[in-house]
């Protein structure tokens, strides 16, 4: 197995993942079920206030290859195909969005002990092409992520990050939207019996010179249920508890509150997901 830089999105996910996964402002319902020949079949339902939101997804697996397929509410149909270790190392994947006739593309992923590419090219007559790259090791790593339009000659976005990983801690640093904005984020495991974590995110935007602050932690009660918090410079407070009832299947309650406007009513997100 790979232990290298992995790629340029792996940059800061710890720390976004403790943040901001999980937490949940609807109420959302999502049960897998298998077929005798392995197929899995996922349907999600989202109640969005007045707004059902719901889709089914279908994963084939076969080998190194596998299908996924998801038709969703408002009649969309994505379909991702992926060809994983056609070389060691090589991940290719397919992709396109019915009827969205400019979302195909194919993305060739490689991974190796100093170093991890991404790159995909938009299956039409000027397509965007992406490219990412990092090179280093898995205590050091240091990328780039670009985004050009072959149609107007401009670039999407052009990001570049850099991250440090030290045994119980990891650090990184990502200059995105062109050089606007600068993220600083900080992930370090106190305990790991407990999986105790502390985190925190600081973005800063060059154009308007303000500041977005997030901080957070989370913390198992026991093996099966996890508590997390996180409170950010705008008085947003956000706390949940997740539960593991049954192998894979966990109950997630969530809620937030305006430290600035105690008088509104606390948000309540609820999500239910069920795996045989």
């Amino acid at each position: 197995m790979v232990k290298g830089p992995g790629l340029y999105t792996e940059i800061g996910k710890k720390a976004r993942d403790l943040l901001y996964k999980d937490y949940q402002g609807d109420q959302k319902l999502s049960i897998t079920t298998y077929s005798s020949t392995g197929v899995a079949i996922t349907t999600t339902g989202t109640n969005k206030g007045d707004l059902f939101v719901g889709d089914v997804f279908t994963q084939v697996k076969n080998k190194n290859f596998t299908a996924d397929i998801k038709v969703g509410t408002d009649s969309s149909l994505l379909t991702t195909f992926t060809y994983d270790e056609a070389t060691p190392g090589l991940k290719a994947i397919v992709s396109a969005k019915v009827p969205d006739q400019k979302s195909g593309k194919v993305e060739l992923q490689y991974l190796h002990d100093y170093a991890g590419i991404c790159t995909s090219v938009g299956l039409t007559a000027s397509p965007i092409v992406n490219f990412s790259g990092v090179v280093g090791n898995n205590v050091l790593a240091l990328g780039t992520d670009v985004s050009f339009n072959t149609q107007s000659g401009d670039f999407k976005h052009f990001n570049a990050g850099f991250s440090f990983t030290k045994d119980d801690l990891i650090a990184s640093l990502t200059l995105n939207d062109k050089g606007d904005k600068l993220n600083a984020s900080y992930y370090h495991t106190v305990n790991s019996l407990s999986n105790t974590v502390v985190g925190a995110e600081v973005t800063h935007s060059f154009t308007t010179q303000k500041n977005a602050i997030t901080v957070g932690a989370q913390h198992a009660l026991d093996p099966l249920t996890t508590v997390k918090a996180r409170v950010n410079n705008d008085g947003l407070a956000n706390a949940l508890i997740q539960h593991q009832w049954r192998p894979k299947s966990f109950i997630t309650i969530s809620g937030e509150v305006d430290s600035r406007a105690i008088e509104k009513s606390a948000k309540v997100g609820f999500a239910l997901a069920l795996k045989p």
